[in-house]
C-alpha cells in the first residue's frame, strides 16, 4: 500500500484528509512541521500533503527544506491551503509543489489529485530506476556510478573513515565468447554479477557493472587489509562457480582484481584513485589473472597469488 504523509497543525483537517484516503494507502499525520520533516526524512512515502499556514515554520518553509534534502526532494507535494490568491499559489509552484487542494475539502477532488500524482510519481521512479540500473544484470550501471561515488565519496571525505575502490573483469573473456557465443558470455556476466553481489550488500557497499566484462565497487570503514580479504573472497567465490572455461585458457570462469584503499580528502579526486584501482587490475593481469592486488595510501601492495 502506498504511504501517505499529512503535514497538518489542524488535527481536524488531518483527521478529514486521513478519512477520505484511508481505505486506499497508508496515511501518516504529522502535526508540525518540524515532524513532518522528521517522518518525511525517515519515512519512504509516495506523497506529502502539506498544510501552508502553520504556527513556527510554515508550509512554504517546511517545502523549502523537504527540496533541500537528497531523500525527499522526489517526493511530490501538494500543498492544502484555504487561501486563493495567485500569489501564493505561485509561491508555492515555484518551490516545487506539484499541485494545490483548496479546503475545505471535496473528497472526490482529493482522491483525483492525490491518485494521478501517486501514478506520475510511480512512473517518474520506474523510468529513474532503468536509466540507473544495468539491463542484463540488474545491478547498477555506469551512469548510477558515477553519480553516487561522488556523493559516497564526499561523505566518506566528510566523517573521515577509510574509502576502498575496486575493479575487476572477467579473465579471457573474448576467448570465451569466441568458444561458446555471446549468449554464454551473457549468462557468464550475469552470474558473475550474481554471486559479486551479495559481497556488497551493507548499506556502504556499492557495486556496478561498469561496461562489458568489467565491474566496479566501493566500500567505505575498514583497513586496506580487510578490503583486500574480503575481495579475495569475491575472487574466490566466483572461481567456485566452477563454469567451464575454454581448457586452452582456463578450467573455469575466473576474475582479476584491482583496487585501493585511502583515506579521502576532499580536494582529492574520486577519479584518479578509481584510475590507480584499474592500474591495479592490470597488474593482476600481469601477475597471471585469477588474483588480488591491492594498494594501501602510500602506494605499497598487496598480492593474492
Amino acid at each position: 500500500m502506498e504511504k501517505i504523509l499529512v503535514v497538518d497543525d489542524s488535527a481536524l483537517q488531518a483527521a478529514q484528509l486521513k478519512s477520505i484516503l484511508e481505505d486506499d494507502y497508508d496515511v501518516t499525520i504529522a502535526n508540525t512541521a518540524e515532524e513532518g520533516l522528521r517522518c518525511a526524512s525517515e519515512g519512504e512515502y509516495s506523497l506529502i500533503l502539506l498544510d501552508v499556514i502553520m504556527p513556527g515554520m510554515d508550509g512554504f518553509t517546511l517545502l523549502k527544506k523537504l527540496q533541500e534534502e537528497v531523500i525527499t526532494q522526489s517526493v511530490p507535494v501538494i500543498l492544502i491551503t484555504g487561501l486563493s490568491d495567485i500569489q501564493n499559489e505561485q509561491h508555492g509552484l515555484m518551490l516545487g509543489a506539484v499541485d494545490y487542494i483548496a479546503k475545505p475539502f471535496a473528497p472526490l477532488i482529493v482522491k483525483a489529485r492525490v491518485g494521478t500524482h501517486i501514478k506520475l510519481y510511480n512512473y517518474r521512479r520506474q523510468v529513474e530506476y532503468q536509466s540507473r540500473t544495468d539491463q542484463l544484470t540488474g545491478i547498477p550501471n555506469r551512469r548510477q556510478h558515477d553519480r553516487y561515488s561522488v556523493v559516497k565519496w564526499n561523505e566518506a571525505a566528510r566523517l573521515q573513515v577509510p574509502f576502498s575502490i575496486c575493479m575487476f573483469d572477467i579473465d579471457h573473456f573474448k576467448r570465451f565468447n569466441d568458444t561458446f557465443g555471446h549468449p554464454a558470455g551473457d549468462k557468464v556476466i550475469a552470474s558473475v554479477a550474481k554471486t559479486a553481489s551479495a559481497y556488497f550488500q551493507r548499506s556502504t557497499d556499492f557495486f556496478a557493472r561498469y561496461g562489458g566484462e568489467e565491474f566496479v565497487a566501493f566500500l567505505m570503514g575498514g583497513s586496506t587489509e580487510k578490503a583486500f580479504a574480503h575481495l579475495k573472497q569475491v575472487r574466490q567465490a566466483v572461481e567456485d562457480l566452477h563454469i567451464p572455461h575454454d581448457p586452452s585458457v582456463s578450467q573455469w570462469v575466473t576474475v582479476s582484481i584491482g583496487g585501493v584503499t585511502v583515506m579521502p580528502q576532499s580536494e582529492n579526486s574520486y577519479a584518479s584513485y578509481l584510475k590507480i584501482a584499474d592500474t591495479m587490475l592490470y597488474d593482476a593481469k600481469k601477475r597471471g589473472r585469477n588474483g588480488v592486488v591491492w594498494a594501501d595510501e602510500k602506494m605499497r601492495q598487496l598480492f593474492e597469488k
